[in-house]
């Protein structure tokens, strides 16, 4: 009976293992994604800023400025990154630490209304 039973174990093992190794591939991620179509436009004069190297991926308030957005103008932003920190939570607009990741860098998400494309 033990013997059985180590048999057993062991033809299960290989049949185990040879279908993970013949399993076909995991289906791979589409290449082609949806075209980003959220605009938003700016509520007022508004900083555009990029994060620094050593700052991580989120803005601060410190964040060497690139631009600024004029009121009204209008930008494509379909990504919003969120500081957990003190250091990326700013004042403009009523406050908040969600900045939209715009062209050349980041805006505050509050600065920023949507707009009709």
């Amino acid at each position: 009976m033990h013997l059985t039973r180590r048999l057993f174990t062991t033809a299960a093992a290989f049949v185990l293992a040879t279908a993970l190794s013949t399993a076909p591939p995991a289906a791979a991620a589409p290449t082609a994604s949806a075209p980003c179509t959220s605009m938003w436009k700016a509520a007022h004069k508004v900083a555009v800023r990029k994060p620094a190297g050593n700052e991580g991926p989120v803005a601060t308030t410190a964040s060497p400025l690139v631009r600024y957005l004029r009121r009204g103008e209008k930008v494509r932003s379909c990504v919003v990154a969120i500081g957990r920190g003190g250091r990326s939570a700013y004042q403009e607009c009523g406050g908040g630490s969600q900045w939209r990741i715009v062209l050349g860098g980041q805006v505050p998400a509050r600065c920023l209304k949507r707009a009709r494309p």
